[in-house]
């Protein structure tokens, strides 16, 4: 049975960053066919396919009611995303930071970090109105963003069209693989969770996490090898800020999450992360071989407390 499960989850994974790489193909298709900037694009659309799988995966165990998976894998996948991902590609190149995303981007990525747990741990829960402001938060800084890139918006290449029947299959096909790739993901991992005895946030935070981070981390690792070492960085804060915002969001209007003191460490290491990120970007623009160095030691130690706390 517990290879069943490990099965589930194996299977569950392939399907949503397969079914996310179809979704973002085809709906960059459909904007490419109705003009729309490739910038705005790959601040909205790009920036949510990267997310598709911890939002199906969080929104499934909202609707199931596993809450621990859906606010762990959260949780998990923005401690994971700036130690683990970032660290090891700033191991691989230098990353440097546009000024925008230094005056911007990453302090609105730790107001939004810390956000969360001073919500959460307040009213005990993230219920419906802190989704609410999650998304009125989204929308707002989505505005902000569309608005300042078309108003700096120059002409774009000229782009292979996607035949039309090809999108509609790219996109139908990605949604389908992301739905049923996250319920087997969310079976399988309540099933392992219950045979050895673990809870839904430990295997939020791990497992689910490392999962449904994959494609960010893919995208880091590959932009960093082909030079394009700050695509890493704006593929990282925008799923962060997607994560909470949107994922959070969406699954708290849906059925309110319980937000205990079991969340109080793994609250402080996601505003540590945020807070370090902000802090050696602004100190220096880039991040190095020694910041990715301290970013994994301090995954390190958290990986270990949560394996053996």
């Amino acid at each position: 049975m517990a290879l069943l499960y490990l099965l589930y989850v194996v299977i569950g994974f392939v399907l949503l960053i397969k079914g996310a790489d179809f979704f973002v193909d085809g709906a960059v298709g459909v904007a490419t066919r109705l003009g729309i900037p490739h910038i705005v694009v790959g601040l909205t659309i790009v920036a949510f396919g990267t997310s598709a799988p911890e939002a199906a995966v969080s929104i499934k165990s909202a609707l199931s009611g596993s809450n621990g998976i859906a606010l762990g894998n959260v949780l998990g996948s923005n401690i994971m995303n700036i130690l683990l991902i970032l660290g090891l590609t700033s191991c691989v190149v230098v990353l440097h930071f546009q000024e925008d995303t230094v005056k911007i981007d990453l302090p609105f990525l730790v107001f939004v970090s810390v956000l969360l747990p001073a919500l959460g741990f307040t009213v005990h829960q993230i219920n419906a109105p802190v989704g609410i402001l999650f998304w009125v938060l989204l929308i707002g800084y989505l505005a902000f963003l569309v608005k300042k890139s078309l108003n700096n918006e120059t002409e774009e290449e000229n782009v292979k069209q996607l035949h039309p029947l090809l999108i509609v299959l790219y996109i139908v096909g990605g949604i389908a693989a992301i739905i049923l790739g996250s319920n087997l993901v969310v079976n399988g991992a309540r099933g392992i969770a219950s045979m050895l005895g673990v809870s839904d946030r430990i295997i939020g935070l791990t497992v689910v996490a490392f999962g449904t981070s994959l494609p960010e981390l893919m995208t880091s690792l590959t932009a960093a090898r082909k030079g394009n070492a700050d695509i890493a960085i704006g593929n990282i804060v925008g799923s962060n800020l997607f994560n909470i915002l949107f994922i959070l969001g969406t699954a708290s209007i849906i059925r309110a999450i319980p937000f205990g003191p079991e969340y109080i460490v793994d609250s402080a290491v996601g505003i540590l992360a945020a807070v370090l990120l902000f802090a050696f970007a602004a100190k220096e623009r880039k991040l190095r071989r020694i910041h990715g160095v301290i970013f994994l030691l301090i995954y390190a130690v958290y990986l270990g407390f949560l394996i053996h706390g």
